[in-house]
């Protein structure tokens, strides 16, 4: 069955990075885009990070951007989350979601999402 399965989170301390990862199965993994998503307690879901199918084309959250980087590596079925310089403010619950996409768009939209994953937490303490 279809399966995204998040790990790599954790206890850090602000500056401290993390690499998170998105181990897919169940379906042809290089058809999809690739998301990271995150939720804090109390807020809505929201986007972070997107890469297009092939590979060659990322995007990020103004909040994220120049301290993640979101790779993926299509013939190991994973995708990749490296967080560089979290800060408290990062701690949240990470997902990944995988959505199936020729186009080489960069998708932001969750609802566009086909699968996701159970979620990873990060918690970044000041």
């Amino acid at each position: 069955q279809v399966q995204l399965v998040e790990s790599g989170g954790g206890l850090v301390q602000a500056g401290d990075s993390l690499r998170l990862s998105c181990a897919a199965s169940g379906f042809t993994f290089s058809y999809y885009a690739v998301g990271w998503f995150r939720q804090a307690p109390g807020k809505h879901r929201e986007y972070v990070a997107a890469i297009t199918f092939s590979g060659l084309a990322t995007s990020y959250a103004d909040s994220v951007k120049g301290r993640f980087t979101i790779s993926r590596d299509n013939a190991k079925n994973t995708a990749y989350l490296q967080m560089n310089s979290l800060e408290p403010e990062d701690t949240a619950i990470y997902y990944c979601a995988c959505a199936r996409d020729f186009s080489s768009r960069l998708i932001v939209a969750p609802g566009e999402y086909d699968h996701w994953g159970q979620g990873t937490q990060v918690t970044v303490s000041s």
